[in-house]
């Protein structure tokens, strides 16, 4: 009776394990029979002759052996073959030739095929449970998981998820200012699965921009719902971050989105990444004006690209110079990041006309052509000293305008600094 109890203890544990890991019915009951079959199979040989069921819900199973009723005097093997004799006895109208279905008592087989059966047992449960954590973990890369803060190590921290699976978080992905208590909430998302010799190992990420990423999707609806996408992201963590942004509707400001009223959206995700500071700024497609609006809040004067080595000379008055490359080179470094083009930065010398104030392209309306200053603005010149400080054939490929059409326009701005 107590090695009948083992067994049905057993099958209880497994289905408490099959509710807690949400493993479903069919593999539950294939390993069941698989592991039940594999132990008949080492002491019979073979489990050909055997039929068992499993009846998960209920924690129970059934053991049936069939056998072929032979003569009496003729069994030669007892585990296939039942004499007449012996089969009348379970019911009398069996003949020579039918085939005898009976229920078996596992517990009967010993106690070493139980512990066998046990072991079988615990090695397809884990096998499972490795299975099930590395399955639903993969499916979650990229998404933003919450967990319990279990043990802190120097190199990494161990999290629990609320089925109590295991993910690490280690120190490299970890904001430097990070500060966890054991039995805290931490967020972060899911950066990959690993899975060497079936050992699955979910790591966690809070410094991956694509971190911010989903904080911004969870806190701004219209991202959400596509009216607006996040096209590029740089970031330092726990020091700053510029996040570029398109809006697919006119109507929405993509920007003011983002920030919120009063900053209401942003605050929720600067206070998650531990006050880290976020520019978010409009995405274009114009180099040149996405390179000056990378560098906000520094405002600049005239870009030089040289887009085969996407590299970009920057022109800036002195007091914007500091602004553009920021406390300990951030802002320069996250634009560079952005755009994927080195910024040089240099201040704008033109001897003494250095003093003289900038002029606005559409001063010039009535002396040039509309569509030409517009062109020009189109490419991320607005003023008339960064358009004098650009190179000219520049100007003539990316604003795509003639030669003459070129020159007259710097002869005119020309002429407006030499009489001032």
């Amino acid at each position: 009776m107590a090695k009948k109890a083992e067994t049905v203890s057993m099958i209880e544990t497994f289905k408490d394990f099959k509710e807690s890991q949400s493993i479903d019915r069919t593999t539950l009951v294939s390993v069941m029979e698989e592991s039940f079959r594999s132990v008949i199979a080492k002491i019979f040989g073979s489990d050909e002759n055997y039929d068992v069921i499993v009846n998960p819900d209920k924690g129970d199973l059934e053991i049936r052996r069939n056998r072929e009723v032979v003569p009496d005097g003729e069994v030669t093997d007892p585990n296939l073959q039942i004499s007449l004799s012996e089969a009348q006895k379970i019911d009398e109208d069996y003949e020579v030739g039918e085939e005898v279905t009976d229920e078996v008592d596992f517990s009967k087989f010993g106690r070493r095929a139980i512990l066998n059966l046990r072991q079988t047992l615990s090695s397809k449960i884990l096998e499972l449970q490795k299975d099930a954590i590395y399955n639903r973990y993969s499916d979650k890369v990229g998404t933003i998981v919450s967990a319990e803060v279990y043990q802190i190590w120097k190199k990494e921290m161990l999290l629990l998820d609320e089925d109590g699976n295991e993910l690490l978080l280690p120190k490299t992905e970890q904001i430097p200012t990070d500060f966890y208590r054991k039995g805290e909430t931490a967020r972060a998302v899911v950066a990959r699965v690993e899975n060497k010799n079936n050992n699955p190992k979910i790591i966690l990420s809070r410094t991956s921009p694509l971190f911010l990423q989903r904080l911004f999707e969870i806190e701004v609806p219209e991202i959400n719902d596509g009216l607006i996408t996040i096209r590029k992201i740089a970031r330092i963590p726990g020091e700053r971050a510029k996040i570029a942004v398109e809006s697919y509707d006119d109507r929405i400001d993509p920007v003011g989105a983002c920030v919120g009223v009063k900053g209401s959206r942003i605050h929720g995700i600067v206070r998650e990444l531990r006050n880290e500071n976020i520019d978010v700024i409009n995405f274009t497609t114009n180099t040149a004006l996405f390179i000056q609006r990378a560098l906000s809040p520094a405002h600049v004067s005239s870009i030089r690209l040289n887009e085969e080595e996407r590299k970009a000379e920057v022109y800036l008055k002195p007091e914007e110079v500091s602004l553009a490359i920021g406390k300990g080179g951030l802002n320069i470094k996250l634009a560079c990041m952005l755009t994927d083009y080195t910024i040089d930065v240099f201040r704008e010398l033109d001897g003494e006309g250095t003093e003289d104030e900038d002029i606005y392209l559409d001063e010039f309306r009535d002396e040039i052509d509309d569509w030409v200053i517009d062109a020009l603005k189109a490419i991320g010149i607005e003023t008339a000293k960064s358009a004098l400080n650009a190179p000219r054939d520049m100007i003539i490929k990316k604003a795509d305008l003639e030669e003459e059409t070129v020159d007259h326009l710097l002869d005119v701005l020309r002429k407006e600094f030499e009489e001032d």
